[in-house]
């Protein structure tokens, strides 16, 4: 495995990095008024949304009552992106009687990570770890679900677990939400509840322990966040000070070499008065999809979505 960063820098703080490594920020254009995605939608809570890399799956999670007990992960299909959803399909072997939830592909998509409070866990009662199914390629099925293991996760709640790619210095990431006690690296922001960790991953898919990243994480809850694929910009769900219950905040950074900045709120049209949160970005960075239990939807939590305009490449 690579050297991991400390927790100060992770993400921030590159040397010695070649000037192909230091990428140009992108422009982008204002969100769209939220669109709520209808056919996936019903009165119970939908939500956390993730899609395939081609825009024809996407993968989320619901309490609806044709599941197996709690939350679910589910999954529905299109021919095109510019083609409805069809309707919804339980994930079957991935799924317990207990909660499963908050659903994560890795960048080959043949591995899914998730959260779950099922029996045989780290954690302590229903706290809840972190988990994952394997598959051989996209068209085979899931293998049955595993255990990340009690490096990674712990006896409190590890949760919304987040895959990235570092393009500066190839290492793999997975970061996820945890109310862990706070070690004698804190933030000068102070912690409080969920923060935002990060355990880097060998080249095998093992896990190391989890760090604090200061540069996300706040006196509020801090869960899933979803980082762009050239490593310039970051949305994170939080119900930090300046949030109406729970908002999707952003925090950028103009080449890799720079500090991530003070995270700020999306802010109205895009955060309501309702929680928003676990985003997902498209890998062009112009389309948005988060739950949302604002007006308009169809009861509890819905998936929702938003888009804008790259102004430059």
């Amino acid at each position: 495995m690579k050297r991991a960063l400390t927790v100060l820098c992770l993400l921030g703080c590159y040397t010695g990095l070649t000037g192909g490594s230091l990428r140009a920020a992108q422009t982008f254009g204002e969100w769209s008024a939220p669109r709520n995605v209808v056919e996936l939608n019903t009165a119970s809570n939908d939500g956390y949304p993730f899609l395939s890399r081609d825009g024809l799956t996407i993968y989320f999670t619901s309490n609806r009552p044709e599941g197996l007990g709690g939350d679910d992960l589910w999954f529905a299909t299109r021919e095109s992106v510019d083609s409805q959803w069809e309707d919804p399909q339980n994930m079957g072997a991935l799924n317990t009687a207990s909660n499963d939830s908050l659903p994560f592909l890795s960048p080959n998509e043949h591995v899914m990570y998730f959260h779950s409070d099922r029996i045989g866990g780290c954690a302590q009662g229903m706290q809840g770890d972190i988990w994952m199914a394997r598959r051989r390629n996209k068209h085979s099925a899931w293998e049955q679900p595993t255990n990340l293991g009690c490096v990674l996760n712990t006896a409190a709640t590890e949760i919304a677990p987040a895959y990235f790619h570092d393009p500066a210095t190839e290492q793999n990431w997975l970061f996820y939400g945890s109310n862990r006690p706070v070690g004698p690296a804190t933030c000068d922001r102070g912690t409080g509840g969920l923060d935002v960790y990060a355990s880097p991953m060998g080249e095998d898919g093992s896990v190391g322990p989890g760090r604090l990243v200061c540069e996300f994480s706040s006196a509020g809850r801090d869960t899933r966040i979803f980082i762009r694929k050239d490593g310039l910009e970051a949305f994170i769900t939080s119900d930090r000070v300046g949030s109406q219950g729970i908002d999707i905040w952003v925090s950028t950074r103009d080449t890799l070499s720079d500090p991530w900045s003070v995270p700020t709120n999306l802010a109205y049209p895009f955060n309501s008065s309702g929680d928003d949160g676990s985003p997902w970005l498209s890998k062009d960075g112009t389309t948005l999809y988060f739950f949302s239990t604002r007006t308009g939807g169809y009861g509890g939590r819905d998936i929702w979505y938003s888009t804008r305009m790259k102004l430059n490449d």
